[in-house]
Parts: C-alpha cells; sequence; structure tokens
C-alpha cells in the first residue's frame, strides 16, 4: 500500500513540483516518512546523495516536536467532541507497542524505528517514547539512529535491488 500511495503521489506531484520538494513532503509525512521519501526519490531519479539527505532531515523534523508536545496535544484533543476518537485511537497505537519498546528500552526503541515495517517508524517510536516518558535527550538520538538505519535498509532497497536486476 505505501509503494502505490507514494507512486500516487510521485505521478500527482511530478512535473509541477520540483523532485526534491516531492521527496521531502512524502519523508514528512507520517506512516510514509523517510522509507517512502526514498522510493518517491528512485521513482524521480534523485540522485542518492541529496535523496538521502533530503529523506533524513524532513522525516526528522517533526520528532522533536512529537517528544515535546504529543501528550498535552492528545489530552486535549480527548477533550473536543470531534478529535476524541482520534485521541484514543493514538494512546490504543501507542499501548500496543509499549511492550516491544518496554522490554528492550533503547535497544527496543532503536528497532522499532530502525526496521521499516508497516507501523514502525520515527513517529511511532517518538509517541511511544513520548507516552512512556523516556526524556528527549535519551529518546531523540536513538529514534535519529534508527532513521539513519532504516535509510540504509531503504536505500539497498530502493536503490541497490534496481541496480543489481538490472545488471
Amino acid at each position: 500500500m505505501t509503494d502505490s500511495l507514494v507512486q500516487s503521489l510521485t505521478e500527482w506531484l511530478g512535473g509541477a513540483v520540483p523532485a526534491e520538494l516531492i521527496i521531502f513532503l512524502v519523508s514528512l509525512l507520517p506512516v510514509l516518512e523517510l522509507r517512502g521519501g526514498l522510493v518517491a526519490a528512485s521513482l524521480l531519479n534523485v540522485p542518492l546523495g541529496p535523496a538521502f539527505l533530503i529523506c533524513y532531515v524532513a522525516n526528522m523534523l517533526p520528532i522533536p516536536f512529537i517528544l515535546l508536545f504529543i501528550r498535552k496535544i492528545i489530552q486535549y484533543l480527548k477533550t473536543t467532541r470531534l478529535l476524541h476518537g482520534f485521541a484514543e485511537w493514538l494512546e490504543r497505537k501507542s499501548e500496543k507497542n509499549r511492550a516491544k519498546v518496554t522490554r528492550y528500552e533503547t535497544l527496543g526503541l532503536l528497532l522499532f524505528v530502525a526496521i521499516p515495517l508497516p507501523g514502525t517508524g520515527a513517529w511511532t517510536g517518538a509517541l511511544v517514547a513520548a507516552m512512556l516518558d523516556i526524556r528527549m535527550k535519551k529518546s531523540l538520538p536513538v529514534i535519529a539512529l534508527g532513521v539513519l538505519i532504516a535509510g540504509v535498509i531503504m536505500t539497498l532497497l530502493s536503490y541497490g535491488l534496481p541496480a543489481l536486476l538490472s545488471w
């Protein structure tokens, strides 16, 4: 699903928006994140070096804000009639992933962010870290390293695999 969403976004924005802005925007979005940005970069033939840097920066940009403010935002959303359900969904999502992170603490958070599977990544990792009261000075470097590892894995899949198959 993620690949088809990335492909649709790339086709929709392609030509009207510079490729670098497309991959920045894709990498900024929850769910797609750096992983989707690298797929989009590969589809748009953006060179690997600039693509990786753009995707990494865009994916990391919202993380400190999530770590700092998500608990207060969720508490506020729970007081609204319209977004109460969304706030509870966010809490359930973090609770569902609590055991994965709590069991191995820092290593659990790192692996949760680093392994590019659906439902994992920096956004969800930051949500879980914030809900578990893992301080930003501890969680932010771990999430940053996890995004870097996920980026290496996705680079191999998005750039290396197609190059190897065409060889």
